[in-house]
């Protein structure tokens, strides 16, 4: 397929990582809907801030608990068939949220007592049905970060991986920034319940074009030889193509030093994620329409964050860099701009404030690209998936443990301040593991 004479060189692989750039604009912007209306939602539905510090506790669990079979089942059935799976599921269980039950009216009884348990009920019932759709979807989201960083590290040589993952990590600030208007106008116009039915359809559009679309490049039939050649311009002439267990894996450092670096770092995101759109709602009492446009400011930053960081340790291995300190001088970068980002809560008002998260933003962003690169610079292939998992389930515990049950608790009995900026300092510190226990970022050779 692939024995034509060298010529100009296809350019499949780009095509690829679009793919791989809108699946994760989708997967995120299926998560965000709920955030984005939370206080509208709330007021339909009475929710407190605790309680809804576990319905976005409930989506952290299952997707924590998802990676537990995402990395597997996508290194055992292959990027093309996982991913499809993923995004078939995640879709489903986005689009049943809109069936979440409906409060009963506070005040359609005589008796105090009466409408008093009437009403814990309501709510109660209403936040079980809403914690169970964002378990749902949780656990299905899962399959997305192990099958996309797999299919770059089947797409792109390592001095580009960097870069084609911070290409399409940025779906996820996509969403974030052109999510919102859209949300909020579909709100004004059709409510809530209609907003999370038109983001879950645009899931089943995407999966026709990805199953008709991907295979490994040695198998497709588009990509001519000289891009074949580009690709694996610095692989190993030939893998231990045994199959690798998890058990195995856990005895790495290496695995560890990704695992802290997710543990510390993904409820930092997950916090901006969850609870941003509240935090401006409430300080700064913004209307969902101003409300949108404020975080779109901020996935905008954190997009640009999050080529920029990708491109940077590109950039530094093409001017003679090795591969292990350009990954960590970008990653030093980032980090060093967390504190700064942290200072935001302080903000006397709401400009400074979303731009100083901006900041924040736009370096974690920079920071993921590139850890998530580490481990396609120190595993092999068939490992990636699985390590993949394991990182990103460490990730979902801390998000699940900070983001989620401290974050609602503290919000509810302390406020905003404590709780924005504790997260200043997990970045240096995950930098410090990282470097510790990943040593100098060469590829292991697993034999087992």
């Amino acid at each position: 397929m692939h024995s034509e004479p060298r010529g100009r060189m296809s350019r499949v692989r780009w095509w690829i990582l679009w793919l791989l750039f809108f699946g994760t604009t989708l997967n995120y912007l299926d998560r965000i809907v709920f955030s984005f209306l939370a206080p509208e939602i709330r007021r339909e539905f009475h929710f407190t801030a605790s309680q809804y510090g576990y319905m976005t506790g409930a989506f952290d669990v299952a997707y924590m608990l998802g990676f537990l079979w995402a990395g597997r089942f996508i290194d055992r059935v292959g990027t093309r068939v996982g991913y499809g799976v993923t995004v078939t599921a995640w879709s489903i269980a986005a689009a049943l949220h809109c069936t979440a039950k409906t409060a009963l009216p506070l005040y359609s009884f005589h008796s105090r007592t009466h409408w008093f348990t009437t009403a814990v009920v309501s709510v109660t019932a209403t936040v079980v049905s809403l914690s169970f759709w964002r378990a749902m979807l949780g656990l299905a989201e899962a399959g997305n970060f192990p099958a996309a960083v797999k299919s770059v590290a089947e797409w792109f040589p390592a001095k580009d991986r960097a870069f084609a993952t911070g290409i399409f990590n940025a779906g996820s600030n996509v969403a974030a920034m052109a999510g919102p208007p859209l949300l909020a106008v579909t709100y004004a116009a059709f409510g809530w319940r209609a907003c999370f039915l038109i983001t879950a359809s645009l899931g089943c559009l995407w999966l026709v074009q990805w199953l008709a679309t991907y295979q490994v490049p040695e198998k497709h039939p588009r990509v001519n030889r000289a891009e074949l050649e580009y690709i694996l311009d610095d692989a190993p002439t030939k893998e231990n193509g045994k199959d690798i267990r998890g058990r195995d894996l856990l005895k790495l450092r290496q695995t560890w030093g990704f695992a802290c670096g997710k543990f510390l770092t993904t409820p930092i995101w997950m916090l901006y994620l969850w609870w941003l759109p509240v935090f401006l709602n409430d300080v700064y009492k913004l209307t969902p329409q101003k409300r949108a446009w404020a975080v779109s400011v901020v996935y905008l930053a954190a997009d640009a964050g999050s080529v920029v960081g990708g491109w940077l340790s590109g950039f530094l291995m093409r001017r003679g860099c090795a591969p292990s300190r350009a990954r960590r001088i970008s990653m030093t970068v980032c980090a060093v701009c967390m504190p700064v980002g942290a200072c935001a809560v302080l903000a006397p008002n709401v400009i400074l404030a979303v731009v100083l998260i901006s900041i924040a933003a736009s370096a974690h962003q920079g920071w993921s690209a590139n850890l998530f690169t580490t481990v396609t610079d120190v595993f092999p292939k068939q490992a990636v998936g699985s390590v993949i998992s394991i990182g990103s389930f460490a990730g979902a515990l801390g998000s699940f443990l900070f983001a989620s049950v401290v974050a609602g608790h503290v919000v509810a009995h302390f406020g905003y301040k404590p709780l924005f900026l504790a997260v200043g300092w997990f970045h240096p510190v995950a930098l410090a593991l990282v470097f510790w226990m990943m040593r100098d970022l060469r590829k292991i050779n697993l034999i087992f």
